[in-house]
Parts: C-alpha cells; sequence; structure tokens
C-alpha cells in the first residue's frame, strides 16, 4: 500500500478534504439504525484488509498535516501535553510500543534500529531520523510521551492503575471532542466521565472499568465513539470553544452538506509493559455529510439514527439546535429500504479497502 500524503488545513480555510479510498475506509459508527451509548468493547486484533481496524496504530493520508496541526496547537497552548512525575516509564513504555508498532506495520514509512539501549528512529514522512538513548531523557527534545505523540495521530491519555481504579495522570490532547486535560489531569474513570448522560444510570461506566482493568498485555481492546462538528476542525476543545462554538450558527440548507461533518473516536486500549499503565488512544476520524451519503446504507442509516436519538444525548454531542436542518438534508437520502447488518458499505464481497 503506497500513501499519497495530503497538503491540507483543519482550520482557516478548511483544505481538509478525503480521498474516495478514505471515505470507504471511513469508521462509520452505527453497526445498526439507532443508537443507545455502551461499552461496545471488542478485541482490537485487526480487522478487514486496508480498514482503519488493521494495524494497531493506523496511518492514513491525513498524517502529515495532523502532525503540523498538533504542532500548531502545542505552540499556542503547551498544556495540551501533560505528564505527571510519576508517569515517566509509562512514557518510555508509550514510546516503545508506537515505535515497535509503526516500524512493524508500516515498514516503507518507519524505521527502528536497536542496539540494546542505542536506539535510531526513522520518521519517513516527517524527515526524522535520530538516535537516543532508550530511557534517557537527556537524549530526546521533549520527554518521552511527548516526543514520540508529536508523531501520532490521535490523541493519547495514559492512565495509572491504583485503588482499583484509572487516573488520567499523563496525556497529548489536541483533538477532542470537547474535553480538556488540564481539568482532567489527575482524575479518576468516574470523575472525568461525570458528564455524559444516561449512561451511568444504566452502570455503562462500572462494566467498562471493570473491563478495562483486566486488559492485559499484547491483548488491546477498541471501540467507536462519536459526536458531530461543523467544519473538519481537529481542535475542539473547551479552551478554544469560543472560536469554534460560533460555527454551529453558519449552517444552512445550501451549506450543510459541505460543512457537517460526523466526527468519530476509533479508542484503543493498550497495556503497557513496565509501568503497567494502561495508554487510550483515541484517534478522530471527520467525513462530511455530502461524503458520506456517497455510500447508499449510511445516509438512509444516519438520518434514523439522529432522528430517533433521544435529546438528551442530541444535547450531549452537541447538535439539539441544529437538528432539524440535519434530518431536512438526511432525509433526502433515506428511501426507506432496509440496511444491512454492520458498519461497512454494502459491498458484494467483505469490504477490501486497500488503496
Amino acid at each position: 500500500m503506497t500513501i499519497q500524503f495530503n497538503d491540507e488545513t483543519f482550520r482557516d480555510d478548511y483544505s481538509f478534504h478525503n480521498s474516495e479510498w478514505a471515505i470507504k475506509r471511513f469508521p462509520f459508527p452505527f453497526h445498526e439504525d439507532s443508537y443507545m451509548y455502551s461499552v461496545n468493547m471488542e478485541q482490537h486484533r485487526g480487522g478487514p484488509d486496508g480498514s482503519v481496524f488493521e494495524k494497531r496504530f493506523d496511518v492514513d493520508e491525513h498524517y502529515v498535516s495532523e502532525m503540523k496541526d498538533r504542532a500548531l496547537v502545542l505552540a499556542d497552548d503547551p498544556l495540551r501535553c501533560q505528564s505527571l512525575p510519576h508517569m515517566t516509564l509509562a512514557g518510555w513504555d508509550l514510546l516503545e510500543l508506537i515505535m515497535v508498532s509503526k516500524s512493524e506495520d508500516y515498514p516503507d514509512l518507519f524505521e527502528l534500529h536497536r542496539d540494546g539501549n542505542a536506539w535510531r528512529w526513522i520518521n519517513k514522512p516527517l524527515g526524522i531520523d535520530h538516535s537516543f538513548t532508550f530511557l534517557d531523557e537527556a537524549t530526546l527534545p521533549y520527554g518521552p510521551m511527548e516526543y514520540i505523540t508529536r508523531q501520532a495521530q490521535g490523541d493519547f491519555a495514559v492512565l495509572d492503575q491504583r485503588d482499583d481504579n484509572l487516573w488520567m495522570d499523563a496525556g497529548m490532547v489536541t483533538t477532542q471532542a470537547d474535553w480538556s486535560l488540564d481539568f482532567d489531569i489527575g482524575m479518576n474513570f468516574f470523575e472525568w466521565h461525570a458528564p455524559v448522560p444516561l449512561a451511568h444510570e444504566k452502570g455503562i461506566f462500572v462494566r467498562a472499568l471493570k473491563f478495562l482493568l483486566n486488559i492485559q498485555q499484547g491483548s488491546p481492546a477498541r471501540r467507536l465513539n462519536w459526536t458531530m462538528t461543523v467544519n473538519p476542525l481537529l481542535d475542539t476543545s473547551p479552551e478554544n470553544y469560543h472560536k469554534w462554538g460560533i460555527q454551529k450558527t453558519t449552517l444552512t440548507p445550501e451549506n450543510i452538506g459541505a460543512k457537517q461533518h460526523l466526527r468519530v473516536e476509533l479508542q484503543t486500549f493498550f497495556r503497557l509493559p513496565r509501568s503497567n499503565a494502561l495508554v487510550f488512544p483515541i484517534r478522530c476520524y471527520l467525513c462530511s455529510f455530502q461524503d458520506l451519503m456517497t455510500v447508499p446504507k449510511w445516509g438512509r442509516r444516519l438520518h434514523r439514527v439522529i432522528r430517533d436519538l433521544p435529546d438528551e444525548l442530541a444535547t450531549y454531542k452537541g447538535f439539539i439546535d441544529n437538528r432539524p436542518l440535519m434530518l431536512d438534508y438526511l432525509s433526502k437520502f433515506d428511501d426507506g429500504l432496509p440496511t444491512s447488518p454492520g458498519i461497512w458499505p454494502d459491498l458484494d464481497v467483505e469490504p477490501a479497502l486497500q488503496k
């Protein structure tokens, strides 16, 4: 597979775009015509060839531009990356996990050469060729977690496990769906999930925590989460709500297809070997309504999900005010036909998504 990296922006002129390949492999999050918040965990053991699930850390056409956007966010607000002092070893664990995974899964793009603790890391897309000493912070330009997550798509919450709970004690968070690392740093699992409606009453987070506490090294898990974003904006942080919140008022019947984006998070969970921390990568994928409508099954299903979603969830997902406008647009693509189970487009065979 040869990846052609886009030259695009996620701010200002919003030149972000998905190729036909990127649309077909988009992780559409609804496996049926309705949605209710659930644990929906499964093992992260790959997926259809070419899908976003195939590799441990997906690299796609947006990689280089996303890393440029991350650098801009960090230059403006360094607190988007934080690590409490006891989490340094977990940072080295994460650095090793990402470097090994990327060099094995994308050998044409990344190389890792190791001779004891003398390591050489080559990142061809970003033009990095760096030799350093593993476990020696002085040989890196940043702490180990920050160094490697400046080169990996998606956000990363690094969770310390103690007292039968998980604590958000480190993270790189620049593409989040309206939550703040600076606010949540040091919180436990139930504290940082407190704003989620309906799920607590159903005991979902108690079950989720029990599952996460038992994740073993070498047996990662994954789930999909979703929300909505007007314009292809990666940084929808509460710190910058004054910049992006107002954009919700700019939708019209004429521009909603291009401006309204479904924002999907591929959330994965890996146990780290030395620190026993749990790393929680949160990879953000964006797709405009008009691109989603090129897949008839998705057009039918998205209309039905948005139409029937409880008001509490539509409010939490941030689009209760724009739901009538969304439904007017989406209803044109729902012909009432039944949809097949699962998230993939209707194809004659199991989705082969190689570019």
